[in-house]
């Protein structure tokens, strides 16, 4: 334990950052990293708790309470190297995970929990300017080829645990960059893109190759990935979206926000798209659907210029404190107030879409709405929701962003012509703990097995399923156990 009574002595404090109306103007990152003095005090808040209900929280398993004494004594190599035991990309991690490990801080029972996601991120950025950070290439190789279909987090951190145990990886990747939606999906005023393309140099330099505009099953043979590799891993994420197919669907200006984040990613990256240009600008705007993307579609829009933004949600509004439904340790779903709402929104719950309202000439120019009431469950579960008489209105919009989240894996192309089983929701069917499916070699992660999900659960998922597929090639395996204790 760093300090014994630091947790007593200490209040939370959180970076400062950007005054909104300036960081509007810019992409950019905009939140100002700690002193580290600043970081230190922060470590010295955590309790070191007999059971550490944070590393129970993090689906990594991150051995937080002994990097938090190495931050607070100022040990940053060896913070560093406890942090990468059992997490390969910490930069992406202490930027962009909700953090349900500060759900399960026990000082957070009664007081704010340890900034842990602020540590994590800051002990990866000391270590890459102290030079702590290199390029570590194995140092037998197996002999053995492994091919990674998709480059985002469960496929990098799949790609980065196979190549450290000796095989040749390759990853695979349909976009012009390796990263997936840590490149085209999160804007970069969260992630810059410079975070990483220095990692993924870092991971070329180990010995792990990227193809990038290479879609397997479409411009590159599935046959030929079948014979030159001994397994395959299938990280591809779950790429289809949610549709609201009300009337008027078909209106022009009706787009899904990933197809509008990606767009908006490219143009600050200096990249050309085929499609046509999707923008905010001087539009009213409304975002239907809640969640992370639903708000990263409400920065951009914000900063693209648009008249208006609004964001509705047909669910209810959440609370702001834990109820006896999200007990301590449990991740709570709690009311979230984000950088981008900061920047001006204006926020709406219950309210359902009957109609996007459109011109003569095809363009959008209003949705019909209507608040909607849920018969809540003992538990706190929303059911069932009728429409709330009188309520029903027509707001005017002329951009509307879908960003309802994502049903499940694309199935043409690669997954109908592997013939992978599909469970019933449409992922590729791979047991948990296992993550083989029905074709002995082939093994999947992330997204496209267990659903839309956390970057930091495709992470963890990309490193359980290199150990088997390790496993599978040589009988057994050394790397990390979720708990970060190898084998012998």
């Amino acid at each position: 334990m760093g300090k014994v009574t630091g947790f007593l002595e200490y209040e939370r404090t959180s970076p400062a950052k950007q005054d909104p109306q300036a960081r509007l103007k810019h992409y950019n990152e905009f939140v100002v990293a700690f002193e580290q003095e600043q970081i230190k005090q922060e470590g010295a808040r955590c309790m070191d708790c007999g059971v550490p209900f944070c590393q129970s929280g993090c689906p990594l398993g991150n051995v937080i309470p002994e990097f938090n004494e190495a931050v607070y004594k100022g040990e940053w190599e060896l913070a560093s190297s406890i942090l990468l035991s059992t997490n390969n990309f910490p930069e992406f991690t202490g930027r962009i995970c909700p953090a349900p490990c500060e759900s399960a801080c026990v000082l957070g029972i009664n007081k704010s929990p340890v900034s842990i996601e602020e540590i994590e991120k800051h002990i990866i950025e000391i270590a890459f300017a102290k030079g702590y950070i290199k390029a570590e290439p194995p140092l037998i190789r197996t002999g053995k080829k492994v091919a990674v279909i998709g480059s985002g987090p469960a496929g990098l951190a799949a790609a980065a645990q196979l190549n450290k145990a000796g095989h040749e990886v390759t990853v695979y990747e349909r976009d012009d960059r390796p990263g997936g939606l840590l490149n085209y999906g999160i804007p970069d005023f969260k992630l810059q893109k410079d975070v990483v393309s220095r990692r993924v140099a870092l991971m070329e330099k180990e010995g792990i190759e990227f193809k990038c505009n290479s879609n397997v099953g479409v411009n590159v043979e599935l046959n030929t990935l079948l014979r030159d590799f001994q397994s395959i891993v299938l990280a591809g994420g779950s790429t289809v979206p949610r549709d609201l197919p009300a009337k008027g669907r078909e209106a022009k200006g009706v787009h899904f926000a990933m197809d509008f984040l990606k767009q908006q990613n490219k143009r600050v990256a200096n990249i050309d798209f085929d499609h046509e240009a999707i923008t905010a600008t001087g539009k009213d705007v409304i975002v239907i659907g809640g969640g992370d993307t639903g708000s990263d579609c409400v920065g951009t829009s914000n900063r693209q210029g648009a008249r208006s933004v609004m964001q509705f949600e047909i669910m209810p509004k959440p609370g702001t404190a834990r109820t006896s439904n999200m007990p301590w340790p449990t991740f709570p779903t709690l009311l979230k107030v984000t950088t981008s709402h900061e920047e001006g929104c204006e926020r709406a719950w219950g309210v359902n879409t009957k109609e996007f309202i459109k011109d003569a000439e095809g363009n959008l120019k209003g949705i019909l709405v209507v608040d909607v009431e849920w018969e809540i469950d003992p538990s706190g579960r929303p059911l069932n929701f009728k429409e709330v008489a009188g309520t029903e209105r027509e707001l005017p919009c002329q951009l509307i962003l879908l960003a309802m989240g994502f049903l499940h894996p694309q199935k043409e192309g690669l997954i109908e012509k592997l013939g992978v089983e599909l469970d019933a929701r449409g992922n590729v069917k791979a047991e948990e703990g296992k993550f083989q499916t029905n074709i002995a070699k082939i093994f999947a992660a992330g997204d496209m097995r267990r659903g839309q999900s956390l970057v930091v659960w495709a992470i963890s998922e990309g490193r359980e399923a290199a150990r088997k597929v390790d496993e599978y090639l040589m009988g057994s395996s050394r790397l990390a156990t979720k708990d970060g204790i190898p084998y012998a």
